[in-house]
């Protein structure tokens, strides 16, 4: 008889339990939607996965500020180039990806940067694909 008591008891918490946990699920699963009909989800991809909203808080973490496929403005091509020729004055030999990570930005950032510096020949390279590496002139 005590025993059927004690199984009871347990029953009832573990069932009381999960109605608690299935209620934070819930709530959990509606703030998330709210979220993103909110608005909050704008980097999204079209077909409404996951990885549309984790590109999106990249983004914010990286601090840019312009829509998904906007061009650079000239000014900000301007200041990249030039921290990125500072950079590389101050860190010879480096290669792009030691580059990108010292200056906290994506090497495809720099494509164009390390571009315009090799074309008005203010760096020059040595090697070849990921093991070229930047130096001053």
């Amino acid at each position: 008889m005590a025993n059927n008591a004690v199984s009871d008891q347990i029953r009832s918490r573990v069932e009381e339990f999960v109605d608690e946990l299935s209620a934070l699920i819930r709530q959990s699963a509606m703030d998330t939607v709210a979220r993103v009909l909110g608005g909050e989800g704008e980097g999204e991809s079209r077909r409404g996965g996951r990885r549309g909203a984790t590109r999106a808080v990249a983004a914010e973490g990286r601090g840019r500020a312009r829509p998904k496929g906007a061009k650079r403005s000239q000014d900000e091509l301007e200041r990249l180039t030039g921290r990125l020729l500072a950079y590389v004055k101050g860190n010879a030999g480096q290669r792009i990806e030691q580059i990108a990570k010292g200056m906290g930005v994506s090497t495809r950032e720099l494509n164009l940067p390390a571009k315009k510096l090799l074309g008005n020949k203010s760096i020059r390279t040595k090697g070849q694909k990921r093991a070229t590496q930047y130096f001053p002139k």
